[in-house]
């Protein structure tokens, strides 16, 4: 690739990083899964340069249409609100497992199955107070109808859908978390997109589970992964995931404030437990013993053993 491509890619993502209050903190010269050459920018939050993130995108890639840079903007915004989380990387499933999010290899890459889908890799791991080993290597596949509703397979524009159906695919206990093991396939069909709505639809919720999950998610990603830091409740992502609206949300993060489980901060967009949430210490790890159960299958003991490879 032509030090001129590189040189304008570098450009056009400083100056959204820019516009979003991120700066950009190093640049690296990477390659995808098929060799192809890559650019990894270390993203930082412009007020705290300790809160980083890696954007990973094709050497070619040209985002200066009006359509794309829309939403490279959007990611980047919401990608600076998520950096003030004190483990920004971390998310919940709606059976209440904490989940770290890491080793993503993007763009998407051809299948070297012989499938015609668009793959990535990555990894989940649950995080807990206690260590733990339990991980899962995933192999998110991207169909080629769904690839028609992505304007690029590229980092930006795939992210969300992809942690979202990952978590799906945990909440349906077709992924499991284990100490050793090869990927598991993780489908990303068009099941997840309303073409009449325009939009992705993930789990239907109802206001008081939308409620116990953002208890749940301040419990955990504040109280016990981030020593009592604030963190973002009005995710668009997790609005997506719970296919519900970040105004909801806020209502429903107005309730916990009124039933005495957080304190609000950040004009009312980040949450921290208070003590009564967090003496919930028995409930939420029962959850997660209980979960931890759901997505242990007992009919494949090859599927535990790690055979699941794509």
């Amino acid at each position: 690739m032509s030090i001129e491509t590189q040189t304008a890619l570098a450009a056009q993502v400083e100056s959204a990083a820019r516009a979003a209050g991120l700066t950009i903190a190093a640049t690296a010269a990477g390659a995808d899964f098929s060799g192809n050459p890559t650019s990894r920018f270390t993203l930082a939050l412009a007020s705290d340069a300790t809160k980083t993130q890696v954007l990973e995108l094709s050497d070619s890639f040209d985002f200066s249409r009006a359509a794309l840079l829309a939403e490279v903007q959007v990611y980047l915004g919401e990608a600076a609100k998520r950096l003030k989380n004190p483990r920004p990387d971390c998310y919940l499933s709606l059976h209440g497992l904490p989940l770290s999010f890491g080793k993503f290899a993007w763009p998407f890459h051809h299948s070297t199955s012989g499938a015609d889908t668009e793959v990535v890799h990555g990894e989940i791991r649950l995080e807990t107070s206690e260590e733990s080993v339990l991980h899962s290597k995933i192999s998110a596949a991207m169909t080629v109808t769904f690839r028609e509703i992505v304007a690029a397979p590229e980092q930006p524009f795939a992210e969300a859908f992809i942690y979202n159906a990952i978590r799906k695919t945990m909440d349906q206990g077709q992924l499991e978390l284990v100490k050793s093991g090869n990927r598991q396939p993780v489908p990303v069909t068009t099941r997840y997109y309303s073409t009449k709505q325009k939009k992705f639809i993930f789990n239907d919720t109802t206001e008081e589970q939308r409620r116990a999950w953002l208890a749940a998610k301040t419990y955990w990603l504040s109280g016990v992964l981030g020593g009592g830091a604030p963190v973002w409740l009005v995710d668009p992502r997790d609005a997506q995931y719970l296919n519900t609206t970040v105004a909801d949300l806020k209502q429903s993060a107005e309730k916990l404030v009124a039933a005495g489980d957080i304190l609000l901060s950040d004009g009312g967009e980040y949450a921290a437990p208070t003590e009564a949430l967090m003496a919930r210490k028995e409930q939420y790890n029962e959850e997660v013993v209980q979960a931890l159960i759901f997505i242990k299958p007992t009919f494949n003991e090859e599927m535990r053993g790690g055979h699941t490879n794509m």
